[in-house]
This record gives structure tokens, C-alpha cells and sequence, in this order.
């Protein structure tokens, strides 16, 4: 009889170690290390390693390989996920074959999308629902309250549902149904019985996506997984799970508000700067197709609020930025941002300090975001510094004005990508006055949107076109 062995693997990183350890030696993780038991079933997965002897009377394999120019081409049809936001962020649907993992905090919505868009892709296209937290009652359940809400009457006997945990017999569903499309929810629930850890450890984690991963790319069937996030907000299980997948997708937003943004961390098959827009309402999600309107404030502008035009990969968005500048009752002032940056905002304050003079160093500054949008981009410092002139000078920005540009730590405007889009997203939306760096080179395009192009080298120009005033007047 094989004598049993154990061994502690890290929960956070997947190391392995004789000796229980408080902290694992690779990631520094504190309480990660649980035992896991080597099976006799482990030990006969293991290849024999072969003698020298034994090497020299093995005769050369048949040679497979080929030169690449010789690889024939094969047409990629991707298949449509029914939504376009979801199709925009995977960039133009899904891949046959392909595995995507879609990550998020617990209730943002990654089932109710990911059944939305299994019974939009069942009218064309035979699709297997695997639920391996919830029971089929349950599901459907969920599928009826989405349908009858939204009144659709669609074909959905193309929609397999399947409520099991053990990998064996999902494995055997795949291969006697052979869908075009899986959806799998979610991978830290399913269970391998040859295994002797816990569902949701690195092992069955690992193991599980493995044997998905094969079935899926010898059927040729797109494989969608719903992946558990940790309290650090990252996914849960080991980092090869995110190696293996074609593209890891994050559902992402707050709690307090309507709406949900979709983002690739990793893609095989697009890029991973796109952005998809949703919006939580009482019949599921709904994509928005207009975004700008969903981070646009109230059309009478106020002291402090300034409008930037953000671009996340190749979508424009009209973001409000609201700015907050009083009196600090500390030694030290405070700072705080929601949305951008606190480095670059505490950079935005000392450039204006020193080639506007303005004294901030002694004040509070508060900056938000409108709509709980992150806005990463150096684009948006032309915005930052005119809603935080605008709040400590008590002034006004005119109505229909937006912001774009760079601050240098010379005080100078730099110019930014994608401005021409920027520009025809503005004009669409209704804006009239563009503060833009010098030497866009956008005069005629502007003239055909009809939209003022404001043209500035330096924070100080640009401020003084903007607010009509000149900031570092005291009489401002």
C-alpha cells in the first residue's frame, strides 16, 4: 500500500512546502499554508522518469511542427454575447474555444449578466448553464422574474441548465452536449472527487480549470467562468487560474449606485483599455449607451465643478469633476480625492502654487469624480486645476465649457491623445467652448461641430480663457 504524504500549499500563491510555515516564503501571506494530502490516485498521475539507458533506445518522435507561413488560415467567427457592451469589452464577442473568467464582488451582478446573455445567445446558438452554487429551482427562479420584468418571449430550449458541483459529470455533460457556449458559476464551487482538498483550494481550482481548459479547446466550445475576489478585491485561488484563461474580465461599481462598469484585465483576443457600461435596474441589467449622460451632473453650473472629456480605450466620456477648497483648521492640510489620484492631485496643487501663486498649502482641497467613475489619465489636469481655481476663487465656469490637457511642473499645457474624438463627443452632447493645449491643429474640425476652440500653452493661459478672469489677481 502507497504510503500517503502530505504537504502544505499556500492558498494565495500555490507553494508548496513540507513544513507548516505561519507565513508562506513566497508571498509573504500570513495563515495561507493548509495540508493537503498526496493520494495513491496523485502518485499514479506522476510520469516515470526514464534512465539514461532507457533515454538512448527511445527512437526520435515523428517531427510535428511546421514553418509558420505554412499554418493554414483559419476564419475566426466570433460569437455575439447579446449585449454590445459585453461584446466591446471582449472585443467584438466571444471566441470559439476561447475561456473567459469574470471576476467581482459578491452581488454586483456577474450571474444575472452572465444569464441575460446566456438567453440571448440561446436563440441562435445551444448554450449549457452550469450552476454550482445555486439549485435549478433557484436559477430558474431568477430566469423567470428577468423574463417576464423585461417582457421578451424568446426561444430559449437552445438554454441547458445543469446544478452540480462534481467536475466529473459537468465534464460528461460538455462532452454529450457539445453547446457552443458553457457558462460555468462558478469555478471555486466545483469539486474533483480524485482530489482530497476542499472545493475552492489551489488544487481544485487549478485541476478544475485544467480539465475545463482541455474540453473546451478540443469541442471548440467558449467557456465563460465566475471567478470569487478576495477581500483585497483580487481573484480568489491561484494565479494560474488568470495564466490559463484567454481573458479575465472584472464587474465592477458601488453598492450605492446603479451602475456597472466592465473592464479586461487580460485579453488574448482585443484590447484591454475598452470600458462597458450597465445599469442595475429592476428588470437586470440594462447596457447604456450613452455613458457621458450617466457621469454628467445638473446642467446649472456651480462654484468648483469643472467638465473633462476622459477616454477609456477608445470611448470618450464626459466626466463632471467637483472640487472643494476651505480653510484648514490643522497644521497640515487635508487632502482628499474620490476618483483621481491623491499623488496627482497633491502635483495639480503645488503646480498652481507655484506659477499662480495662489496660497493652497494653507487650505483643505476636496476632489470627486461625478458618478464614482476612476479617471487615470493625465487628460484630466486641466479640469482638476480649474475646479480647484474655481472653489477657492468662488467662481463659476461658463456653462458649456469643457477641459482638456496635461499639466507639465513647468506650468505648461501638453497635448493629449485622441483629441478629435474628444471634440466630436463634446460637440454631441452640446457643449460650445473647448479650452484645448496650443497647436491642436483641430481649428477646422472644430468650426464644422461648432465649437469654439480654445487654444492655451500654460495652466495660467488656459485659467484665464476658461474663467474669464485671471486667477492670480486677488480681485478675482
Amino acid at each position: 500500500m502507497a504510503r500517503t504524504t502530505s504537504t502544505y500549499v499556500c492558498q494565495s500563491c500555490g507553494a508548496q512546502t513540507r513544513q507548516f510555515f505561519g507565513r508562506c516564503a513566497s508571498c509573504g501571506s500570513w495563515n495561507s499554508l493548509v495540508e493537503q494530502s498526496a493520494t495513491p490516485s496523485d502518485t499514479r498521475r506522476r510520469r516515470p522518469v526514464a534512465t539514461p539507458e532507457q533515454t538512448t533506445a527511445i527512437p526520435a518522435a515523428a517531427r510535428r511542427s511546421e514553418p509558420i507561413a505554412a499554418v493554414g488560415d483559419r476564419p475566426l467567427q466570433r460569437l455575439g454575447s447579446g449585449y454590445g457592451e459585453f461584446d466591446r469589452v471582449l472585443g467584438g464577442g466571444l471566441v470559439p474555444g476561447s475561456l473567459v473568467l469574470l471576476g467581482g464582488d459578491p452581488g454586483i451582478g456577474k450571474s444575472t449578466l452572465l444569464l441575460q446573455s446566456a438567453q440571448a445567445m440561446a436563440a441562435e446558438h445551444s448554450v449549457l448553464y452550469v450552476s454550482a452554487e445555486e439549485s435549478a429551482q433557484q436559477v430558474k427562479l431568477r430566469w423567470r422574474r428577468l423574463s417576464d420584468e423585461q417582457g421578451l418571449e424568446v426561444d430559449v430550449s437552445q438554454l441547458h441548465l445543469l446544478a452540480e458541483t462534481d467536475l466529473e459529470l459537468v465534464l460528461q455533460e460538455l462532452e454529450a452536449l457539445r453547446p457552443a457556449v458553457a457558462v460555468i458559476d462558478s469555478i471555486q464551487a466545483l469539486h474533483d472527487g480524485e482530489l482530497g482538498s476542499a472545493p475552492g483550494s489551489v488544487a481544485q481550482v487549478r485541476e478544475c480549470a485544467a480539465a475545463l481548459a482541455r474540453i473546451a479547446k478540443r469541442q471548440n466550445t467558449a467557456l465563460l467562468l465566475v471567478g470569487h475576489v478576495t477581500k483585497e478585491g483580487m481573484l480568489a485561488g491561484p494565479k494560474v487560474l488568470e495564466h490559463l484563461v484567454d481573458a479575465v474580465l472584472t464587474f465592477e461599481g458601488d453598492r450605492f449606485a446603479s451602475h456597472r462598469l466592465l473592464r479586461a484585465v487580460k485579453n488574448r483576443f482585443g484590447a484591454t483599455h475598452e470600458l462597458g457600461v450597465f445599469e442595475m435596474r429592476g428588470q437586470g441589467l440594462a447596457q447604456v449607451l450613452n455613458p457621458s449622460e450617466l457621469f454628467l451632473g445638473s446642467e446649472e453650473p456651480s462654484a468648483g465643478t469643472a467638465t473633462i472629456v476622459a477616454c477609456e480605450g477608445t470611448r470618450p466620456l464626459v466626466v463632471e469633476l467637483q472640487a472643494l477648497v476651505s480653510t484648514t483648521s490643522y497644521a497640515s492640510p487635508r487632502r482628499t480625492a474620490t476618483g483621481i489620484g491623491t499623488n496627482r492631485l497633491h502635483q495639480i496643487l503645488a503646480v498652481l502654487e507655484k506659477h499662480l501663486g495662489l496660497p493652497l498649502s494653507r487650505f483643505d482641497c476636496y476632489l470627486a469624480v461625478a458618478g464614482g467613475l476612476d479617471v487615470e489619465e493625465p487628460a484630466a489636469d486641466l479640469g482638476v486645476a480649474a475646479a480647484v481655481v474655481a472653489s477657492y476663487r468662488d467662481l463659476t465656469l461658463p456653462a458649456g465649457t469643457v477641459l482638456i490637457g496635461e499639466l507639465g511642473l513647468g506650468g505648461q499645457l501638453r497635448p493629449v491623445a485622441q483629441l478629435e474624438q474628444r471634440l466630436q463627443e463634446s460637440a454631441r452632447l452640446g457643449f460650445r467652448r473647448a479650452v484645448v493645449p496650443k497647436g491642436s491643429g483641430l481649428g477646422r474640425l472644430a468650426a464644422s461641430l461648432d465649437l469654439q476652440l480654445l487654444e492655451a500653452g500654460s495652466v495660467a493661459e488656459a485659467l484665464v480663457l476658461a474663467l474669464g478672469v485671471n486667477p492670480a489677481d486677488d480681485r478675482a
